[in-house]
């Protein structure tokens, strides 16, 4: 009888290792893979990491590498986020790495090894369709840790190679795993951030890996009154109230932002809430197309719930949504993903 292979995408952190210790008791023939993508300044993360994931790798008693995708990563991940920041957009880096670095390093090693599957922590499930004849992504079990919405860029034919045994576990059961297997970063904590920003501060990020700052400007109404002035437009983003440093007599929030005028219009809350949006670079999963309008719940941010919506692909490829409720804060650069119950039908990146 034939071992299946599998290459399971170590972190360091508990949820892969985790992953890495049910594939093995599934009987699948294991290895463990680190891509070493960023190391974050001043600090010995990145070594830590790889310590950690070596060690759990030990353990469970699989075969263990590191490769070096650095370059790959500064130039695919991080040059883009920042050059949709500089045009005014607010992009979301992990996905991006998903599409352009993860998936794609798994899928090579997976040819490389003859393997049959990837494995990553993620929350989130795959399943065959045998109705519609088609492997589904789908949402975690445990809705409070679902990722499915950073995998919408996953491609149809990949879903049949990828395994995510975190997609039917709790966060606690995950971790009690980890715990009983005496796994050494059974106690670790999840990483929050952005990996290259782990403070949060993307303006400063920014300014320093460009090594220049932004012009400060106008902070003006919707009517062109100027209220202030900013410090830089890369440092402000859509629904953002705190740290504008004005003196309002009541609440105001950016709604739009001008990089040609070197601008940021501040607003009221009601006047960030729309109906639609339109995206591109549109991937679909569950379908083949949307030709007509069709029923969905939507999310245009990760810690959003799914707003009911109708979808529809325009001639020209670009993905039309209309709420049924206007949604706070719709944000270009940002990505619409497009859910049928607990099916991922698809997404895009918002205009």
């Amino acid at each position: 009888m034939l071992v299946e292979k599998a290459i399971i995408a170590l972190s360091g952190g508990v949820d892969s290792s985790v992953c890495a210790h049910i594939m093995k008791t599934r009987g699948y023939g294991c290895e463990g893979v680190m891509f070493r993508l960023y190391d974050k300044h001043g600090e010995n993360v990145a070594d830590s990491d790889i310590s950690d994931a070596e060690k759990v790798a030990e353990k469970v008693g699989i075969p263990f590498s590191v490769i070096d995708y650095r370059d790959d990563f500064k130039r695919k991940v991080i040059d883009e986020f920042v050059a949709v920041y500089e045009k005014g957009g607010t992009p979301n880096p992990c996905i991006v790495c998903n599409r352009v670095i993860k998936f794609e390093l798994l899928f090579n090693r997976l040819k490389e090894k003859n393997a049959d599957k990837v494995v990553t922590g993620h929350y989130a499930r795959v399943e065959y369709d045998s109705k519609a004849g088609r492997y589904l992504l789908k949402k975690a079990v445990d809705d409070s840790k679902d990722q499915s919405y950073v995998l919408y860029n996953l491609k149809k034919d990949q879903l049949k190679n990828i395994i995510f045994p975190l997609g039917e576990l709790s966060k606690s059961e995950a971790r009690h795993i980890a715990e009983k297997e005496g796994f050494v970063n059974a106690a670790k904590r999840d990483s929050q951030d952005i990996c290259f920003v782990p403070d949060g501060n993307y303006g400063k990020f920014i300014e320093e890996y460009r090594g220049k700052s932004f012009p400060s400007g106008d902070f003006v109404s919707e009517s062109g009154h100027v209220i202030g002035q900013h410090k830089g437009i890369i440092h402000y983003t859509i629904g953002q109230r705190k740290g504008l440093g004005l003196a309002l007599p009541c609440p105001m929030y950016v709604v739009k932002k001008d990089v040609f005028e070197n601008k940021v219009v501040l607003g009221y809350n009601d006047e960030l809430f729309s109906d639609s949006l339109t995206a591109k670079d549109v991937n679909l999963i569950s379908v083949d197309s949307i030709d007509t309008p069709m029923r969905v719940d939507a999310k245009v941010r990760y810690s959003q719930k799914a707003q009911p919506a109708y979808a529809v692909l325009l001639p020209d490829g670009r993905l039309s949504v209309k709420f049924d409720q206007p949604q706070r804060a719709i944000t270009p650069g940002q990505s619409v993903v497009l859910y049928d119950g607990d099916i991922v039908v698809g997404g895009g990146v918002i205009e």
